[in-house]
């Protein structure tokens, strides 16, 4: 077992998820976590953090930790306070180092084998360390940062600046397999098939003969939650599908059809009016997605009040990305808030179900390995992820039926063309957005007033980074001619070429 101790950064879970990708089971734990509990480890990782080790009441762990013959490694912030604690010195850079940066590797290690002595590597930091701990050595070094790796080899616990987690990092997968495998000599014993019956168990044991209801958008994540809660309870499941108007382009039927496959019992209800009601004239997105979230649990309470047996859970396909983005896992408090999800944070006082998230520990990728262990459609299961407040973040400003035509409309194309050259397996997210702010453009002979539709299209395997696509200039032409052409009131096509960080997936 691998132990991530979280100290509020954005990545800790994405940490986690390298280990397991790599065949070696993780576990997230708070810094408040007993040092007991790490009698198990192999090896130890320390998150990033948004706080400076130095600081007054900054997060910490107990310092016997690395006097546990267990390997650890700490990065960024868990550099940091590694050294803090062992007797070396953290002060405020000169300069903060965000993005990309070059690795030049100044003496040999294990934690740097086939790495080689110059590399890319992701930072994300304001604070470097000064001063290196008693019996560490300096092993790599970045313009800003003298001191970007250090080791103790002997002890077996390293410290490095940069993110190796995420995937602009050239060879942070090679580095944490030198950790776990060549320094820590962890074995593989993690495998998304087995984790399937593990949590078919789970949830038999937590239901019994309780009735449970899940709130189904037709998403990946929500179908394949569907899927794992029929194959454990079967008919104890009700899933309940709310058309909330701000689905993409024919999609209520597409979703109805899917769901009539999973074999449990299916509600539908069209909340359209109610849900364009309560967003007329709100423009901030973060309220979007707090009045949409409050519709929906109005909205089941009401469905499951029509149902003939009152269940006790509620299901939702809520993954680790909702969980990390509303900052709603981060038990010392210290992650900050990028944008809250619907779907986290836990239900009203005066509703009586319990939740249920089984993928609450599980990112994209390994929902849609569950969803094939599970013996789902393909199709179903490497369809486009989808927000579960809809469209209504893909439009700009205020909700109005004229942008949710326009929005449909011109992300179908964008689906379309995608589908035409065979692409649909190598992006993770591809979609259109609408502006709220119209701009001039010509029909015709005349001048016009139109809305602006930005294209988004992305590669990513987990969603917490993602690439913008290098598309062919003659792909993005044909685009732009066929939204301009065939979807009423756009008269300029945008192409989003912002990688995350530092943008979201989402524009609202």
């Amino acid at each position: 077992m691998v132990y991530v101790i979280d100290f509020g950064s954005q990545y800790s879970h994405l940490i986690g998820r390298r280990v397991r990708a790599l065949g070696v089971e993780a576990t997230l734990l708070p810094f408040t976590a007993p040092l007991s509990q790490l009698k198990n480890a192999k090896a130890i990782i320390l998150s990033g953090g948004p706080s400076s080790a130095y600081a007054v009441g900054a997060p910490s762990y107990s310092k016997q930790i690395f006097t546990l013959g267990i390997p650890v490694l700490g990065v960024c912030y868990g550099m940091q306070l590694m050294a803090q604690q062992l007797g070396g010195k953290v002060e405020r850079g000169k300069k903060g180092e965000y993005g990309p940066a070059i690795l030049k590797t100044v003496r040999s290690s294990r934690l740097f084998v086939k790495v080689p002595k110059q590399s890319h590597v992701w930072m994300s930091h304001g604070d470097i360390v000064t001063k290196l701990s008693a019996g560490f050595s300096l092993i790599a070094k970045t313009n800003n940062s003298p001191d970007a790796a250090m080791a103790n080899e002997k002890k077996k616990l390293y410290g490095i600046q940069f993110h190796p987690e995420v995937e602009h990092t050239d060879y942070g997968t090679m580095i944490l397999k030198n950790f776990l495998f060549t320094i820590a000599k962890c074995e593989k014993d993690w495998n998304i098939s087995g984790k399937a019956e593990e949590k078919v168990a789970q949830i038999k044991k937590t239901v019994g003969d309780a009735q449970v209801v899940a709130a189904v958008s037709g998403g990946v994540d929500s179908t394949v939650t569907a899927a794992l809660i029929s194959r454990a309870i079967g008919s104890q499941l009700t899933a309940i599908f709310v058309n909330h108007g701000l689905a993409r382009k024919n999609e209520p039927t597409e979703v109805r059809a899917i769901l009539s496959q999973l074999g449990c019992r299916v509600r539908y209800v069209n909340a359209k009016k109610q849900f364009l009601s309560k967003l007329r004239g709100v423009t901030f997105g973060e309220q979007k997605r707090k009045i949409i979230g409050g519709e929906f649990i109005k909205t089941f309470d009401r469905a499951v009040k029509q149902m003939k047996s009152r269940p006790t859970f509620l299901a939702q396909g809520t993954i680790y990305s909702d969980v990390i983005e509303s900052a709603a896992a981060s038990s010392g408090k210290t992650a900050r808030v990028i944008k809250s999800h619907h779907n986290v944070g836990g239900l009203p006082k005066h509703l009586k179900w319990k939740l249920i998230e089984p993928l609450r520990d599980l990112y994209k990728d390994e929902v849609r390995e569950l969803g094939e262990a599970l013996g789902l459609p393909r199709a179903l299961v490497w369809r486009q992820p989808f927000p579960g407040p809809g469209l209504a973040i893909r439009v700009a400003g205020e909700v109005t039926p004229e942008k949710l035509r326009i929005v449909r409309d011109a992300d179908q194309i964008v689906r379309d063309e995608i589908q035409r050259i065979k692409k649909e397996d190598e992006f993770y997210h591809y979609f259109a957005q609408v502006l709220s702010q119209k701009t001039v453009g010509l029909t015709g002979d005349e001048r016009a007033y139109a809305y602006p539709v930005v294209v988004r299209i992305i590669t990513s395997s987990d969603i917490m980074t993602a690439e913008w696509a290098r598309l062919p200039h003659e792909f993005l032409a044909r685009l732009s001619w066929r939204i301009t052409n065939e979807v009423k009131g756009v008269t300029r096509v945008l192409y989003d070429i912002t990688s995350k960080p530092p943008a979201t997936t989402e524009w609202e």
